[in-house]
């Protein structure tokens, strides 16, 4: 297991084996999946036990070893072959997040330019979905730290609003917006946090406000609906978010909600900031409109455990995610500094990307 200060992971390679906290379960039940298949992983992914894109990406990879060691055959084309099929199931499960598709890639390059036999490409792959783990969570901490030097000098003590999960459940353990909100803590900058509940699953009112009681960060669960009041009332100096892809030109995809969670922020004057990877940065797509947005089962909207919130006969829409255009950001805070949208090509995508 990886060193991280939160203590949380949401993904562990464990004597063969991949362990999940399952995230549906929370804060009610901190319980753990066991996936043995890459069947499993795939199931794990769509159904949100693993989320975050990042923590998704690291999923992927371990699900492509788990696809790799399933495979019965000592020919290399064929299991190349058959490879490409494992990464193929594995990129439905989340259209959006692009982690998982970097991570997918990142895969199967490894496997393509290992020279050896089948067994010895397995054992490269495993080293490599590892290898991307311990990356992500020094990634996070980097993030956190070029955060904490972009967020406001005053007041003294800062009240930042966040939106969904983007903490240690949802990368390798430390978080990229969460991250931020971390580092601010550790540095006596934090005074409280607010947190969006995020409808419809919830994700701030259950992830993002259990990860802070574990550590002790003061945080306040608001609605959704309550964060342009929040702002008016003069109670949040900056808002930071995590993000799930983000185009070329700096339109960034996240959980539904982001998008008016930045016009009220633009309206108030409150600096909004998005915390992500380079890997989130999808440079082959110029701008939001080409980011695919997921759908999902509308039961997420008309109920809520066992309970129906809406009469019969009603219609729903439930995307998972929205597109900020790149105006309302002031900036996006990645492993290798901050930059504006406009930036973004010119200073990460030829030193950075490969």
């Amino acid at each position: 297991m990886i060193s991280s200060p939160t203590h949380v992971y949401p993904v562990i390679w464990y004597e063969g084996s991949v362990l999940l906290i399952d995230q549906t379960h929370l804060p009610a039940e901190y319980a753990f999946v066991e996936i043995h298949r890459c069947e499993d992983m795939a199931q794990a992914i769509k159904t949100m036990i693993v989320r975050g894109a990042p923590a998704i990406g690291i999923a992927a990879a371990y699900g492509m070893y788990l696809g790799a060691r399933e495979i019965e055959t000592h020919d290399r084309e064929q299991f190349l072959s058959q490879l490409e099929q494992v990464a193929q199931m594995l990129r439905t499960t989340r259209p959006t997040a692009v982690n998982l598709f970097w991570a997918i890639a990142r895969m199967l390059k490894t496997a393509y330019e290992t020279i050896g036999t089948v067994e010895e490409i397995r054992q490269v792959l495993l080293t490599t979905a590892q290898t991307i783990q311990t990356e992500d969570l020094q990634t996070c901490q980097a993030i956190g730290d070029r955060g904490l030097e972009l967020l406001p000098k005053t007041p003294a003590q800062l009240n930042l609003l966040t939106h969904c999960n983007a903490g240690a459940l949802a990368t390798a353990g430390y978080g990229t917006a969460l991250g931020v909100v971390r580092s601010a803590w550790s540095c006596g900058r934090l005074s409280r946090l607010y947190a969006d509940e995020t409808r419809p699953r919830l994700q701030g009112a259950k992830l993002t406000a259990w990860e802070c009681v574990q550590e002790g960060i003061p945080v306040t669960v608001i609605t959704d609906s309550m964060a342009a009041h929040c702002m008016q009332q003069g109670m949040i100096h900056a808002v930071v978010v995590g993000a799930d892809r983000i185009a070329a030109n700096g339109d960034t995809a996240n959980k539904i909600g982001t998008y008016s969670l930045a016009l009220v922020a633009k309206a108030h004057d409150v600096p909004f900031y998005v915390a992500a990877p380079v890997a989130t940065i999808d440079f082959a797509i110029a701008t939001g409109r080409e980011i695919p947005i997921e759908e999902r089962d509308p039961v997420e909207v008309y109920q809520i455990d066992d309970t129906i919130l809406t009469p019969a006969g009603v219609e729903f829409y439930n995307p998972a995610f929205d597109v900020t255009p790149a105006h309302l950001i002031t900036a996006i805070i990645t492993e290798h500094g901050a930059f504006s949208p406009s930036q973004l090509q010119q200073e990460l995508q030829h030193k950075y990307v490969a």
